[in-house]
Order: structure tokens, then sequence, then C-alpha cells
């Protein structure tokens, strides 16, 4: 069995897609409900530097306590992003997928097919009608 992590909200239809493109690879995997249960401080910094990203680019922008802590302020350090991160899990953009080829920030979902192991069982469609893969399970 392959061991795949999703860090997801099931509020966000890009977290929903990547999470039915895990499904349709014939994987089910851990779904960690990060809103719910954020990950510590060590999860978090490592998931960061395992996607080769900097803690700004996890920063997600258009939620409140962004624009009323003045957030788009460079005068931020990422220990301070972090710290606000953990405080207000909702500035963490997701999804985030961890399997055995890698960790990605899945925006837009079909970068999960990326690092997927296995390839897609069959069409993929997005909720909003977007063809992803083919019949012949190619990326469109």
């Amino acid at each position: 069995m392959i061991n795949i992590t999703i860090y997801h909200n099931p509020d966000c239809g890009t977290s929903r897609n990547t999470l039915a493109m895990i499904r349709n690879s014939g994987s089910e995997p851990d779904i960690i409900y990060y809103l719910d249960t954020p990950p510590s401080r060590a999860i978090l910094t490592g998931l960061i530097a395992a996607m080769g990203i900097t803690v700004r680019d996890l920063l997600r922008k258009n939620v409140e306590p962004y624009e009323k802590m003045g957030l788009e302020e460079y005068s931020y350090t990422d220990e301070q992003l972090i710290n606000y991160m953990l405080e207000y899990p909702i500035l963490i953009n997701r999804p985030i997928v961890v399997t055995p080829l890698g960790v990605r920030l899945c925006r837009p979902s079909e970068v999960v097919l990326e690092i997927l192991p296995d390839r897609q069982k069959g069409i993929f469609i997005k909720e909003d009608g977007e063809a992803v893969t083919d019949k012949f399970e190619n990326k469109i």
C-alpha cells in the first residue's frame, strides 16, 4: 500500500479535486483536516522545506486574517509568519500532498499528478467540468 497524505479542507474545490485525483489513481490517502488538526511547527517547517518553497509562498492571502493583520507587509519574518499560520491555520494554503515521490502544494489541483506513484485509473474531470486526463490517462 502506498503511503499518501493530504492536508485537506473539504470546503475547498481545489482540495476536493486533488483528493479525487488521488483516489482515481487507486490510493486512499491519510486525510488530515488541517483546520481542525493543524500541523505542529516541526511538521509545517518540514513540509515547507520539502516543497522547496518559501514560508510566504504557503501563506494564503485571500482570507480575513491576512488582511486584518497586515501580512502583505514584507517586514514579517518567516518565524512570525509560521507563528500566525499555527495560530490561524486558515492562513495555510492547501492542499498539501505528501507521497513517496515528493511533497507539493497542489494549486492547481493537477499538480498532484507529478507526485502520484500510480497513473489515473480513468478519465478525470474536475468539479468545474475541466477535463484533466483523457481516456488514455494522459494529462490534457
